[in-house]
């Protein structure tokens, strides 16, 4: 309670703290906000069916945004078209020599790229949307087979319903920003932090009706270790000793100090997990939109072995692929986005060494090495944690729908957990420059 004053005390941080809660609650407002053009009524009636809400192929997308997917609101699209788009743009500078020097620029260089961020956004925004308005015209969003968009629609409707979205898709990358620029905290991630929390107790709630206090009980124990286990990874480091020999500028003396590398355990994040997830619905999403003219699809080998299972979450051959797409995605983008390489590099060029490892190519294979023995544990732990509510919907511990302990999922944890701490971290470090003791010890 003595931090939380020290807080409320600190003009500066008061100021970012209730800023920040005002634009999470402007964001809230506009999830429940409706679309125009979109029937509620039949929207919500939809969302009460079994298969409303779990076992649908944008279930995850939809917990990001706090429920405001199926509900086709304003803000129906959320953040992942600006994730999506910040991923790509991460990616391409390993491919275009032209984002590499833009990266290497500094400050001027990444507004640049986060330019090419938003315009990307924008794209991928209208592209999803008009995705979502197909499938919602044709009765395939919530699986019911009922068109939730007024019956006296027409092309200038739906048009204007994809603006909507677009535009909602936007504001939303534009409050985020303005979270991380004036707020606490990354402001992509408290929005996430935001739409998954407000669905725990609703979900929840589903969870304790049809399954009863003791699933529920049960579930809440789970969720709670679940808790310790992701603290436990996600503050892992792999600290490497690091020397700096003596130096002399002039008449002063630099270097012959001694620090640490950290290397974290979960180098890459939840970032695999959404890759993964992005690419599982893949098939299942375009052979909805291209059979989306018949009621039945055809009996074929691609629906009887593959879309089939992809559809069932619970499955195990859908098990067996997602843990193994989060294995693949882990490795391959820390290996984009750390090169031991160029870290040993680095160190040489400022006096630093790694005692008992010669400076230079010795150095970064050392450095990969390592890296290599912390990815295997730290993707085996993504792995598992991302495939636990899958599991348990195969044991049949679910509410309403199958699919409500998506909410009290691994990725879910995960996500809440590591903003938490990363938010944390960021009020510690404005306490600690007002000489206040701080939340963490």
């Amino acid at each position: 309670m003595s931090a939380l004053v020290s807080v409320l005390k600190d003009a500066d941080l008061r100021k970012k703290i209730l800023f920040t809660i005002a634009m999470i609650v402007l964001y809230r407002i506009g999830t429940q906000i409706p679309t125009p053009g979109v029937d509620y009524k039949t929207v919500m009636d939809a969302l009460k069916n079994a298969t409303a809400d779990g076992s649908n192929i944008y279930s995850m997308v939809n917990l990001f945004s706090g429920g405001a997917l199926l509900q086709l609101s304003i803000f129906a699209i959320g953040i992942m078209p600006y994730i999506t788009a910040s991923i790509i743009v991460q990616l391409l500078t390993v491919v275009i020599p032209r984002f590499e020097e833009l990266k290497k620029e500094g400050q001027s260089g990444q507004a640049k790229m986060m330019q090419y961020t938003r315009y990307l956004t924008i794209a991928l925004a209208l592209l999803q949307s008009s995705g979502i308005v197909a499938l919602a015209d044709r009765g395939q969003l919530l699986g019911n087979g009922v068109s939730v968009l007024k019956q006296d629609r027409t092309i200038f409707d739906l048009i204007i319903i994809v603006l909507t979205m677009t535009a909602g898709a936007v504001l939303v990358m534009w409050i985020g920003e303005l979270i991380t620029e004036r707020g606490i905290g990354n402001g992509m991630s408290l929005l996430i932090f935001a739409g998954i929390a407000t669905r725990m107790p609703a979900q929840g709630a589903q969870v304790y009706q049809s399954s009863g206090p003791v699933v529920f009980a049960a579930v809440v124990a789970a969720v709670l270790l679940l808790v310790i286990g992701v603290v436990f990874i996600e503050q892992g480091q792999r600290r490497i000793p690091v020397q700096y020999a003596k130096r002399m500028v002039g008449r002063r003396q630099y270097g012959g100090t001694s620090t640490y590398l950290p290397l974290k355990v979960n180098q890459g994040g939840v970032i695999p997990v959404i890759f993964a997830s992005s690419l599982i619905y893949v098939p299942v999403l375009i052979t909805q939109i291209i059979n989306s003219g018949s009621h039945q699809m055809g009996d074929n080998w691609w629906q009887r072995n593959v879309i089939q299972y992809l559809q069932a979450p619970s499955s195990w051959q859908y098990i067996v692929l997602y843990f193994a797409l989060i294995i693949f995605f882990s490795y391959f983008y820390v290996s984009v986005q750390y090169d031991p390489a160029e870290q040993a590099d680095n160190m040489k060029k400022y006096g630093g060494f790694i005692p008992g490892i010669r400076p230079g190519r010795p150095t970064a294979q050392y450095l990969g090495y390592v890296m290599n023995r912390l990815l295997f544990v730290g993707a085996l732990y993504l792995g598992i944690i991302a495939v636990l509510p899958n599991i348990m919907m195969d044991f049949g511990i679910s509410g309403a729908g199958g699919g409500t302990l998506r909410a009290f999922g691994g990725t879910a944890i995960l996500i809440l957990v590591s903003v938490a701490l990363t938010t944390v971290k960021q009020i510690e470090s404005q306490l600690l420059q007002s000489n206040y003791e701080g939340f963490l010890k």
